[in-house]
């Protein structure tokens, strides 16, 4: 079982420079998320509690809320992005010298990409949920850190629409009756990354010129 968790930053980007498969993309994406989230609790943090940030203290407890599973939760789905290709890997090498073990293999890599769709969307649809605090974390919390929040929502762009990728080319290769509704929600969340990340960038440029 894959435990990128457990790696210093320098173990996991040579782990990621390497010629092996895995991670990928989408370990990646979801390491991004976890580092959003670490920077959007920092900039809750030193919102919190400080006089001059008072209208921002309720947003910044909202983001802290959402932010803070996503700490951990970002390696796991990193882990589980590895381990599901892994089962992707390993289901092509079924054997496949009858009609039974053809079916049986077909349907294995069917189920096994079925399951590599759902992870990294399970990615993308937590680091929108992130994504969408950071507006109002930008307009309210510690002006000192308002570049903070927008390295934040870059991140969390970044997890959420490089997972959506892993999605889509995952489900380019289902039955229709399962990539077609898979692609659809790929569009639905990849509109709505954009339009959060253009809103969070318009309000990190209009503090930066009020401050």
């Amino acid at each position: 079982m894959t435990n990128f968790g457990d790696m210093t930053q320098r173990e996991f980007s040579d782990a990621l420079a390497s010629s092996n498969p895995t991670p990928g993309g989408g370990s990646a994406a979801a390491v991004a998320l976890s580092q959003s989230a670490a920077l959007t609790i920092m900039v809750a943090d030193i919102t919190i509690g400080r006089d001059k940030w008072q209208n921002g203290w309720d947003i910044a407890e909202s983001a802290k809320t959402v932010a803070t599973p996503l700490l951990e939760e970002g390696f796991i789905l990193a882990n589980k992005d590895t381990d599901s290709f892994i089962q992707v890997m390993d289901s092509f090498k079924l054997p496949k010298g009858n009609d039974d073990e053809k079916s049986s293999r077909k349907q294995a890599i069917t189920d096994a990409t079925h399951q590599a769709s759902l992870v990294p969307l399970q990615t993308a649809k937590v680091a929108l949920e992130l994504l969408l605090t950071h507006e109002q974390l930008a307009t309210y919390g510690n002006g000192n850190a308002v570049t903070d929040v927008a390295v934040a929502s870059l991140l969390a762009s970044a997890a959420c629409k490089g997972a959506l990728f892993n999605v889509e080319i995952n489900a380019n290769s289902l039955p229709d009756e399962i990539g077609v509704d898979l692609l659809s929600t790929v569009e639905d969340i990849r509109n709505q990354a954009r339009d959060a990340s253009r809103a969070v960038m318009k309000a990190v440029y209009a503090r930066l010129d009020s401050n």
